[in-house]
């Protein structure tokens, strides 16, 4: 586990899921707020948050995942 939270912090993971974590964010983001955007009203905040933070979760985890299972072969 120690090793998994120890490349999920390395800046090559980040920097990668930070890219898919803004282009997902802002998918989901537009899709489930677009009528308070369109109706001109304020955009859920919470809402917004989670929306980049679940994709940046996923994509850091599947990516030091990856990266284990490369070094164990």
């Amino acid at each position: 586990m120690k090793r998994l939270i120890h490349l999920i912090l390395t800046p090559k993971i980040i920097y990668s899921a930070t890219k898919v974590s803004l282009v997902v964010g802002t998918l989901l983001n537009v899709i489930n707020q677009w009528e308070y955007i369109l109706a001109g009203q304020g955009i859920m905040v919470g809402h917004l948050l989670m929306n980049y933070m679940v994709p940046f979760c996923v994509s850091a985890y599947s990516g030091a995942k990856a990266l284990t299972s490369q070094i164990n072969k």
